[in-house]
């Protein structure tokens, strides 16, 4: 590296430019300044190492670097990172050409569709093509400049590909205000192979720190008047909050609002934990996998008052729950686009902000929902609490007796205990600043309708791209942000999941971060056998088990996967990637467990086989899942009947 500060430039790389810029940019929030980019993760290959990764060893006392064994996992870490700093602060991740990049697709996507911030630098094919085509090039037949990088364009909150070295000047700044901008996302640099190691003579002063503010749009006066106005009219108001009241910190001000007007609050999944105080008026989940008595009151409800939500299908149950012919909606969003959902009367605004705007007025007006409603939130909520203390119960065993003669319940496992007895004994040991994690599967449906959030116990649930695989290096990305050993940071994932993508628990090991990993082993992808049961009829290829014959490919016999369950040592497995692993099967040898391994500083593994096919309690709304039009199975026939029946229960809202 040449110093030129006499003449007020710096002879850099473009990596180490990269790298040096980013180690000098700040975010500000609520007057709190913190790193925006503390730290890169990666895996180098021919695409990246030469460049990104000299920068990265040079300069690596100002922009630490973790090595990571799966791209898509890395990307996880750092929007999980995001995520648990509430989008003040988020990583970089760089990895090398074609497949390489091409594996952060996913990742970028998942940021993008949670509105979460993260910074890809993907190595890219030659600019200067002196040597085309390149090793793992695309050659596009009518698209010379074609990349596989170009796949990122659509899942990317903002997408820029470097081909000089003084592109940078206003790409880095364009990428920080995308990072920092209140409908954030992935944010990726394609950088060639070629460029990252151009060098340039960069003006010192673009490298001074820099400062991001992280903005709070203030609410507009006249929609909050009408917004209060329409509450005020309203017999029956319900709210959901959604994940930017968490993003926001603004639980404080949603639970003055409910308190102030009487108003029963339910959360989505990226909500979950938007109430942090229990009072009669904070009741859960809503919705496909939200509790009976909130999805009761969605019905009826006359006003809905959406904050910080996209309101997907799972919330709305396809269009279908909200049933009050003349029921009304209200949101509030800082992102215009989402502002409208369902024909709603939109605050444009920070959460925070404008939950203060609308209590204040409110008040003023005296505003308060009646008696008769909030004894039917109480009644309601109280009836639902006996069915999840029942459900949660890991001391009662599973009452295989009651099961009607048709169940799909599985008797002859070695499993004791529900998975919902399972989540019961996590409830029991949750203290305050632990963070229970989960993204796909059967774990965030039923941790959404029976987890308590509530005083500190943080639930950090990725439920708008539902990604297999998320929930391993998200426990890493959230330990990152909160290193304090005695907050316990714990994934709970399925089997399916975790035979998907366990390899970051070599991460974990390399970093020895305390991260704690439950399986409940329930033998397959039993949530959507459990959809396939409801749609079908009939079991195929969502269980782990051994095919019952021989698969003769072309021979036109077919042998089914309809033997026993698969025996796989999940245990031995995790102990080969680096973790502490063990096996408990009754209620007190997971309490055992759970309280020996809180402390150990390093991953730890839990396996919990759990009965297949025994759920927790319904939510008692309708999915639009389509079974099969025409079938010849009489049984498809009949589901196909009942699902256009729930047709007719969706509307269109405006």
């Amino acid at each position: 590296m040449t110093d030129r500060t006499q003449q007020g430039t710096v002879r850099l790389t473009v990596a180490q430019a990269v790298v040096t810029y980013l180690s000098r940019q700040y975010s500000v929030a609520d007057g709190r300044r913190r790193r925006l980019i503390p730290a890169a993760l990666g895996i180098f290959g021919h695409g990246n190492v030469a460049g990104l990764g000299q920068a990265l060893d040079q300069l690596s006392d100002q922009l630490p670097f973790v090595q990571g064994r799966n791209e898509q996992a890395l990307v996880h870490i750092a929007t999980a990172y995001a995520k648990a700093t509430k989008r003040h602060s988020t990583l970089a991740v760089t990895a090398s050409i074609g497949p390489g990049a091409l594996n952060m697709v996913t990742g970028a996507g998942l940021a993008t569709v949670n509105r979460l911030p993260v910074l890809l630098l993907p190595g890219d094919t030659y600019a200067t093509r002196h040597q085309g085509p390149v090793l793992q090039q695309l050659q596009h037949p009518i698209e010379a400049d074609a990349s596989v990088n170009d796949a990122f364009r659509p899942v990317s909150r903002f997408f820029d590909r470097i081909t000089r070295p003084e592109q940078l000047l206003t790409a880095l700044p364009a990428a920080m205000r995308a990072l920092t901008d209140v409908d954030t996302g992935a944010v990726v640099l394609s950088l060639p192979q070629d460029i990252q190691s151009h060098a340039y003579d960069y003006p010192v002063a673009f490298f001074a720190e820099h400062d991001w503010a992280i903005r709070r749009p203030a609410p507009d006066a006249d929609e909050v008047a009408v917004v209060a106005r329409m509450l005020a009219e309203a017999e029956k108001p319900l709210i959901i909050a959604g994940g930017g009241v968490v993003y926001s910190g603004a639980t404080e001000e949603l639970e003055a609002l409910a308190d102030t007007a009487g108003i029963p609050v339910s959360e989505t999944f990226a909500g979950k934990g938007a109430i942090q105080r229990r009072a009669w008026w904070q009741l859960g989940g809503i919705g496909l996998e939200g509790t009976p008595a909130v999805n009761v009151l969605a019905r009826e409800a006359d006003f809905v008052l959406t904050v910080g939500s996209r309101l997907t299908d799972f919330a709305t149950a396809s269009h279908s729950i909200f049933e009050n012919p003349g029921v009304r909606f209200a949101s509030i969003n800082v992102s215009v686009r989402d502002a409208d959902r369902l024909g709603a009367t939109g605050i444009v605004a920070d959460a925070k902000r404008a939950l203060a705007a609308l209590t204040e007025v409110v008040r003023a007006n005296g505003t308060t929902t009646s008696a008769s409603w909030q004894d039917k939130v109480r009644t309601l909520d109280e009836q639902w609490q006996e069915q999840r203390t029942a459900a949660l119960d890991p001391d009662t065993p599973f009452d295989f007796a009651s099961l009607a003669d048709d169940s799909d319940v599985v008797r002859d496992t070695e499993a004791a205990l529900t998975q919902g007895q399972l989540i019961g004994l996590l409830q029991e040991h949750a203290r305050s600043g632990d963070t229970i994690i989960a993204a796909a599967g059967g774990p965030p449906g039923d941790l959404q309708k029976v987890w308590d959030a509530t005083e500190g116990r943080f639930a950090h649930l990725e439920f708008g791209f539902s990604c297999m695989g998320y929930e391993l290096p998200a426990a890493i990305g959230v330990r990152f942000a909160e290193p304090d050993p005695s907050k316990r940071v714990l994934s709970l994932l399925g089997d399916g999941t975790f035979l998907m993508a366990p390899t970051e628990l070599v991460t974990a090991a390399q970093e020895r971060l305390p991260i704690t990993i439950v399986i409940p082993e329930n033998h397959g992808y039993q949530v959507i056998h459990r959809l396939q049961m409801g749609r079908n009829g009939r079991e195929f290829g969502n269980e782990f088990r051994y095919r019952d014959g021989s698969l003769e490919i072309g021979s036109g016999k077919p042998a089914r996967l309809e033997g026993d369950y698969l025996q796989v040592d999940l245990v031995k497995v995790a102990e080969g990637l680096g973790a502490r692993a063990l096996r408990a099967t009754t209620a007190d040898e997971v309490r055992a467990a759970l309280a020996e391994t809180r402390d150990h500083n390093g991953p730890v593994v839990l396996v919990v086989p759990v009965i297949p096919h025994a759920d927790l309690p319904g939510a008692g709304v309708w999915w639009d899942v389509a079974p099969a039009e025409v079938s010849e199975q009489e049984l498809v026939a009949q589901l196909r009947d009942e699902y256009e029946e729930g047709l007719a229960s969706q509307r269109w809202y405006g």
